[in-house]
């Protein structure tokens, strides 16, 4: 386990769950699941069987800092990697992949969001060690398949060669689809949902920056001197206002050719949504789900979230939304995803951060 490391991302706003998730408090942090802990303490705690505490590390955005720390005091400050900009996974892995290997040359990794909500947690640990092992014995760079149990669109599809072996070849990657083009993949029965989970062994990730993102590569190899001192603060500001903002899947992972996927066989969200957090929430007779002080009338399939000194009183409502988060009421249609993120950008434009 000494060679096992995580790398935890929460650096990001969850804009698809506002006003749940607000910019000084994003869902990360928030008991989303009603069981008095937050998203990033469930995951914190669910690799601790995989990876001594000390080798786990968070990536964040600066703001989060104190959230951080609040939440899981275990770690120390150089296990909390702060971002001063928020410039998607690939610069985030970059940084964190790079500090490690300072340390320890033969690391084996496992990146994850810190805001998925994992069930049959035996199962995924089960999945998780496979990965590990395959990726220290070879260049693999290995992420985690999810079976599809609906043509979901604002999922992530791998296409994986049925090869007979138990960690398959991937041979294609194909970004949120549309319906009809989801629904294909699903009947096909050749796809899985991308969980954005990823393990790999330290210089496999490196390679494939240094080949597939070259200046990425350079910025943060330049810091090696800095990783784990006083400078590597001021190193990670001017390394950041240096880097494109990218994502690891169109960066690296749809670029190499040794890249591989784990089926897993356990219930998993990634909370992305209203309409996800429905979706494994304990429901009512009426396929509802009531989060605080309401009472419901003739309606169904719905959420309803609200403070408990305040009375949501709602009626003759299917499909929708009804969420009053501090200083937001929201009512909408709850399956409307991208609405979401016109919501949050028209709130901002037309009536402040204050909102946000």
């Amino acid at each position: 386990m000494k060679n096992n490391y995580v790398v935890i991302m929460a650096g990001g706003v969850g804009s698809r769950f506002w006003p749940y998730s607000r910019n000084n408090y994003p869902k990360q942090f928030i008991d989303v699941l009603n069981i008095g802990s937050s998203l990033l303490r469930m995951t914190y705690e669910r690799f601790l069987d995989i990876s001594p505490s000390e080798n786990i590390y968070i990536v964040t955005n600066e703001d989060y800092a104190g959230l951080v720390k609040e939440q899981i005091p275990e770690l120390s400050n150089d296990q909390i990697l702060l971002e001063p900009h928020r410039r998607n996974t690939a610069p985030c892995i970059a940084y964190a992949s790079y500090k490690i290997r300072k340390k320890n040359e033969n690391a084996n990794i496992v990146v994850a969001p810190s805001d998925h909500a994992i069930f049959k947690e035996d199962k995924f640990k089960t999945s998780i060690c496979r990965a590990l092992e395959a990726a220290s014995e070879s260049d693999k760079l290995i992420t985690l398949g999810i079976k599809p149990t609906r043509p979901e669109t604002g999922y992530g599809y791998i296409q994986y060669i049925d090869d007979g072996q138990i960690i398959k070849k991937v041979k294609t990657f194909t970004e949120k689809p549309a319906y009809d083009l989801a629904a294909k993949f699903v009947e096909s029965g050749e796809f899985v949902w991308n969980a954005g989970i990823f393990i790999w062994n330290v210089n496999s990730i490196v390679k494939a920056f240094e080949a597939h993102l070259p200046d990425i590569a350079e910025v943060f190899e330049d810091g090696a001197p800095s990783y784990f001192t006083e400078q590597e603060d001021g190193f990670i500001k001017s390394a950041y206002s240096q880097c494109k903002n990218i994502s690891i899947d169109y960066g690296i992972m749809e670029k190499s050719r040794n890249v591989y996927v784990e089926l897993g066989d356990f219930q998993w969200s990634d909370l992305g949504s209203w309409s996800s957090l429905h979706e494994i929430r304990d429901k009512d007779a009426d396929n509802n789900v009531i989060d605080g002080n309401a009472l419901v009338y003739d309606v169904k399939n719905s959420v309803v979230v609200g403070p408990k000194d305040k009375l949501i009183v709602a009626e003759g409502l299917d499909n929708y939304l009804v969420a009053h988060c501090g200083n937001v009421v929201l009512i909408c249609h709850k399956d409307n995803e991208k609405k979401f993120r016109t919501f949050v950008a028209d709130v901002k434009s037309k009536k402040g951060e204050w909102f946000i």
